[in-house]
């Protein structure tokens, strides 16, 4: 009984380990335009839920992806299981897609900070004019004073 024991879960962990690769499809997405294509994905499933210049919600953006890089959903579906199969392939792919997201954080937010600075400078350089308009110079007296008078006299 116990032999049969070990026996079972000897065959249960042998049979656990997947080793199934997906035959490569004729028209797989390469490795690259995967990548771009993931973190457009990536980008577009997060924006669905922020609102649009139209302060609309709930958009689904996929469609746009697919139309961007001239695919089908099904093309996708296909590839992306070829990937997954893959499982190393498929880390690189996500890492690079991450690497990418990062610079585009990066960049954003770097061209939002010189935006902000730039409205700072002229929210400051207008806030100056105002107090140069503002400022209270002294008018000279335009009448003559006594001693010019008595000079003159």
């Amino acid at each position: 009984m116990k032999k049969l024991s070990y026996l079972l879960i000897l065959t249960f962990l042998v049979s656990c380990t997947s080793n199934t690769i997906f035959k490569k499809p004729e028209d797989l997405i390469p490795r690259d335009t995967m990548t771009l294509l993931l973190g457009d994905m990536m980008i577009a499933s997060s924006a669905k839920y922020v609102k649009n210049i139209n302060e609309q919600k709930k958009i689904n953006y996929m469609p746009f992806i697919y139309e961007k890089y001239k695919i089908d959903s099904l093309r996708f579906q296909k590839s992306n299981f070829y990937y997954i199969s893959k499982i190393d392939l498929y880390e690189e792919i996500f890492t690079d897609v991450k690497k990418n997201l990062v610079k585009q954080k990066d960049f954003y937010s770097n061209l939002s900070k010189q935006k902000d600075s730039i409205r700072r400078d002229s929210i400051k350089s207008s806030l100056k004019l105002k107090e140069i308009d503002t400022i209270e110079v002294d008018k000279p007296d335009l009448e003559p004073s006594k001693k010019m008078l008595k000079k003159k006299n």
